[in-house]
C-alpha cells in the first residue's frame, strides 16, 4: 500500500487547513505534556478536536504528524542570512541548530524522532528522507565551501559541523555553550583551510 509522503496531499477529499494545523499544534502540546510513547492517533485526534478518520486519511502515523510539525518550521529556524567572515557564518547557524534542538517544539519534536528512530525502521526511514538538519547544514557549508579548500565532501562536512552539537544535546539534554561553538567553528575552518602536516 503507498503511502503520502509527509507534508503532501494524498489524492481525494482536499484537506481542512485549519483541521491540519489544530493537529499539528495538538501533536506539539502533546509531546511536551506526555511524551512520545503515550501518544496515540485518538488521542490526537481528540486534542485536535477532529474525527480520527481525517487523522488518518492525512496521516498514517504518529511519527509522521510530528514530522510534519517539524518540516516547515525547521526550514525556517535553521535558515540563517549570510555573514561577511565564514566563522561568524558558521556560528550563526550552530546557534540556530542548538535553539532549535533545545527551544523549539518543532525541534523538540525532531529530537523525540531521532529517539524512536533508533529502534523503528519505519520512523529512521522517515527521518533520514527528511534530512531535516542535513539540508539546512548544506546550505552554510556550500557558502563557506569556496574559502574552504580543504573541506572535506558534503556528508562528511556536515557531519563535521552539525555532529558534535547535536549529539552533546541528545546526550546530556543540554547545548554546547556558546564559547565552545566558536571554538568548533574556528576549528572546523583551520581544518578545511590549512595544508595536511606529514
Amino acid at each position: 500500500m503507498s503511502r503520502t509522503p509527509p507534508g503532501q496531499t494524498p489524492p481525494g477529499r482536499p484537506r481542512s487547513e485549519s483541521a491540519r494545523i489544530a493537529v499539528l499544534h495538538a501533536v506539539d502540546d502533546m509531546l511536551v505534556e506526555q511524551g512520545y510513547a503515550a501518544m496515540t492517533m485518538k488521542g490526537i485526534a481528540e486534542r485536535a478536536g477532529v474525527g480520527r478518520q481525517t487523522v488518518y486519511r492525512w496521516w498514517s502515523t504518529k511519527a509522521e504528524i510530528l514530522l510534519e510539525a517539524s518540516t516547515s518550521d525547521a526550514a525556517h529556524e535553521l535558515a540563517t542570512e549570510p555573514r561577511p567572515r565564514p566563522t561568524d557564518d558558521l556560528v550563526a547557524f550552530l546557534q540556530a541548530l542548538t535553539a532549535f534542538l533545545t527551544v523549539s517544539p518543532a525541534g523538540l519534536a525532531y529530537r523525540a524522532l531521532l529517539g524512536e528512530a533508533q529502534h523503528d525502521t519505519v520512523v529512521r526511514d522517515l527521518v533520514r528522507s527528511a534530512d531535516l538538519v542535513g539540508t539546512a547544514t548544506a546550505a552554510v557549508l556550500a557558502r563557506v565551501r569556496p574559502n574552504a579548500p580543504r573541506m572535506p565532501p558534503p556528508p562528511l562536512a556536515t557531519a563535521q559541523l552539525a555532529g558534535p552539537v547535536v549529539a552533546v544535546i541528545l546526550e546530556t539534554g543540554n547545548p554546547l555553550p556558546a564559547t565552545l561553538l566558536v571554538d568548533h567553528a574556528e576549528l572546523l575552518l583551520t581544518a578545511w583551510t590549512s595544508e595536511p602536516t606529514r
